[in-house]
């Protein structure tokens, strides 16, 4: 994909490169909290075919492929059209997975990797194309974040917190409340703007970057927290953190589900 050339209707900023950009989906079929997550109907449709669909329309990725361990996911991706590579089942994280993607052909030469979640059938290319627009500007790692907005969220251990250096990259993530206002709580109009910021899961990365991630092991504070971004950020690597307007819910539970498949309707999807 030529950038200079992205299509105008998109409302993607242009963002000049000469690598060429690779979207992957790793979708496991195994899930804790919701089974057989990717084949999982909204509105009637699996849940992968939602997430591949939404990708294979943005005009910031010159690839997309689904990687999956499972036979049925795959099939189900076939259908739709959409370049599904089987991988090992015994990767640890989706990170592996799509690492596992890029040391194969025809895989093998994109200079930019982005990790889809297939678990966001409603994901923003504007965010995408900000987490590609921090690798483009130097960063090794590129990803998002959006104004927490609420103490709740604030609070959650479930809602990873991001903190940023003055250059935009990651000084530190965690699920603890971050940063620590020393007086009293962060008002409702503070939450609302950095530097209250919520981590959202998309990663776009240098190809070296990305293989360097996967071979290191894991560190003390990714363990500890159980976040695998920190093992990057232990060795070093500088991760350019975008912040974005508000995103719309992923699904990793039946209520997700539901919440998620009300808000394609009112988009009119499906219909």
């Amino acid at each position: 994909m030529n950038f200079a050339s992205t299509r105008p209707s998109s409302g993607i900023s242009e963002i000049p490169t000469t690598g060429r950009v690779l979207g992957v989906i790793p979708a496991r079929l195994a899930s804790s909290r919701l089974p057989r997550k990717p084949l999982h109907p909204l509105l009637g449709r699996p849940l992968i075919q939602w997430a591949a669909e939404r990708a294979l329309r943005m005009s910031v990725l010159d690839t997309v492929v689904v990687a999956t361990d499972a036979e049925e996911v795959a099939e189900s991706c076939r259908d739709l059209g959409v370049p599904v590579l089987l991988t090992s089942p015994d990767h640890p994280s989706g990170t592996d997975r799509v690492a596992e993607v890029v040391r194969k052909a025809p895989y093998d030469d994109f200079g930019i990797v982005v990790n889809l979640q297939g678990d966001e059938p409603l994901l923003d290319e504007r965010h995408v194309s900000a987490a590609v627009g921090e690798v483009v500007r130097g960063f090794e790692i590129g990803t998002c974040a959006t104004p927490v907005r609420s103490l709740g969220n604030w609070h959650s251990a479930s809602v990873v917190k991001v903190v940023r250096r003055t250059d935009g990259s990651a000084l530190y993530f965690s699920r603890a409340s971050i940063p620590h206002q020393r007086e009293g709580v962060p008002s409702a109009d503070a939450l609302r703007a950095p530097p209250f910021l919520r981590h959202l899961g998309l990663y776009a990365y240098r190809r070296e970057a990305l293989l360097r991630w996967v071979f290191l092991p894991p560190s003390p504070l990714e363990e500890l927290e159980r976040l695998e971004q920190l093992r990057a950020l232990e060795a070093g690597m500088k991760i350019g953190v975008a912040v974005v307007d508000r995103a719309e819910r992923g699904v990793d539970t039946e209520e997700d589900a539901r919440i998620v498949e009300q808000r394609m309707r009112e988009l009119g999807l499906g219909s």
